[in-house]
């Protein structure tokens, strides 16, 4: 198994529990939730169930009788409400011998249970609390990619649920050295590079790199599962939305607006791209994608909270907008006709932005300060009399008292610093000092690929990272 290695622990550690364990485990759809389970439970399972996408409460209530049936309960009617359903389980369970094993229960997609008025959450409260917690030897393990209903359902719950949960792991998207390591467990033969553009456009997510097949360049393998006629990510833009919200209309306006601005927008900014209404359902939607990890939420050094900034961070999204929606005209080889233009380098310059935001902790590790707690953004202030407009690619505002101005430049060789570069970066240093008035150090640092070209401006340059310090 890639990676997971405390995951997997903290569920095998179940076991030694002398108490039943109540477990959600949550996070993005296609990050190997499933897998992680089934493998940490070598697959073995007293009951296991999985919600249907879209399907009425009648239908989820068939298919989990169903799935009594396949557990090995031989008569079992369909249960008419969720509170029948559970007991009819609570009672197959006891029907098993007391033999001091744990009793594993695993319900998968948990959240498209949760129909219209099928009161399921008050009957999963009425089984934990009512029966599970009434003996000593039940692991209940609940999944599902709508990150945002089990966190407001089940972890933010403030009914029956509140606090009933004895451990929750949120599962990650792997980060650059574990698909490097999934790369070479598969035999792909991809360089350090090669992995890089792979992850600037896949993101960390398991699934979509099993479409990576051996002997096929990441240039033929983006062409086969993104742009050909039934490229296996062709469509997963819709699919992928659609799964999570019940009512994704408001999400993906939200996500249309912010793929626009790769620094991203204040609230006010995408109320007036969407045209959305300002209320609640509005800030429901924004607060979804951040639980969901496709948004992030940031307050910029010297802005105010109500001045805070959403920024798209999905990888696969901002190759959606960038690449595959652009393929008006359906051509199946769209990547490897576009590999060396503008459209390429434009999107290799924002998803490389983004891959360094996703990897804080290991610019940080590079930079020789881990320990220190550091807050990350984007910067950037308007032209005024004084000074001119001036952005900032990444800001690590660090509580050492000092500052890295990270200017991120993606390449396919060893960046070079000229004469007007140099002075752009300087006025850049000015205008953040100028413009919140810190008083701390200031240390001007560069994120490449491949390093810098030893020149005497490249001597004006503090520190470095490399996109092998991105690996580590």
């Amino acid at each position: 198994m890639i990676g997971r290695k405390e995951e997997y622990r903290a569920l095998r550690e179940l076991f030694e529990s002398p108490e039943s364990q109540f477990v959600a485990v949550y996070g993005r759809r296609r990050v190997g939730k499933t897998y992680l389970i089934r493998e940490a439970f070598d697959y073995r399972f007293d009951f296991q169930h999985t919600g249907i996408y879209g399907a009425s409460r009648s239908e989820q209530l068939q298919e989990f009788r169903e799935s009594l049936i396949s557990a090995g309960l031989e008569k079992c009617p369909v249960p008419k409400t969720w509170n029948e359903a559970f007991h009819i389980l609570s009672r197959f369970i006891e029907s098993k011998p007391k033999d001091g094993n744990k009793k594993v229960i695993f319900i998968d997609e948990l959240p498209w249970m949760d129909t219209t008025r099928s009161n399921f959450v008050r009957a999963l409260d009425h089984f934990w609390n009512g029966w599970a917690t009434t003996r000593k030897d039940i692991i209940l393990i609940i999944c599902g990619s709508a990150t945002s209903w089990i966190i407001n359902n089940v972890i933010m719950n403030y009914g029956g649920l509140h606090n009933r949960l004895t451990k929750q792991i949120f599962l990650e998207p792997f980060n650059l050295k574990e698909c490097k390591a999934y790369c070479e467990a598969n035999d792909l033969g991809y360089s350090m590079a090669q992995i890089l553009e792979a992850y600037m456009a896949l993101g960390g997510i398991p699934y979509y790199w099993s479409f990576m097949k051996r002997g096929n360049s990441v240039a033929q393998n983006f062409d086969n599962i993104f742009f050909s006629e039934r490229g296996a990510l062709s469509h997963e833009f819709d699919a992928l939305y659609k799964s999570l919200f019940k009512k994704p209309k408001k999400h993906i306006a939200i996500i249309h607006a912010l793929a626009t601005k790769k620094k991203g927008l204040e609230r006010g900014e995408i109320l007036k791209a969407t045209k959305l209404s300002d209320n609640e359902a509005f800030s429901t939607a924004l607060k979804e994608l951040e639980q969901c990890g496709f948004i992030r939420k940031y307050t910029a050094l010297g802005k105010k909270t109500k001045e805070a900034v959403y920024q798209l961070m999905d990888n696969y999204t901002l190759f959606y907008f960038d690449f595959i929606s652009q393929n008006e005209n359906g051509n199946p080889n769209f990547w490897t006709s576009n590999i060396a233009s503008s459209l390429h380098s434009g999107w290799a310059g924002r998803a490389f932005e983004r891959v360094c935001l996703q990897h804080v902790p290991q610019i940080k590790r590079a930079l020789g300060f881990s320990a220190v707690i550091c807050n990350a953004h984007s910067w950037q202030c308007h032209a005024d009399g004084n000074h001119g407009g001036s952005q900032i690619d990444l800001v690590l505002d660090r509580n050492d008292d000092t500052i890295n101005l990270c200017e991120i430049k993606y390449c396919n060789g060893e960046y070079l610093i000229t004469k007007d570069e140099d002075l752009k970066i300087k006025n850049r240093k000015n205008a953040l000092i100028a413009e919140t008035g810190t008083k701390k150090g200031v240390l001007i640092t560069m994120i490449t690929t491949y390093g810098l070209v030893k020149n005497p401006y490249a001597h004006d340059i503090h520190c470095q990272v490399t996109m092998e310090d991105l690996f580590q």
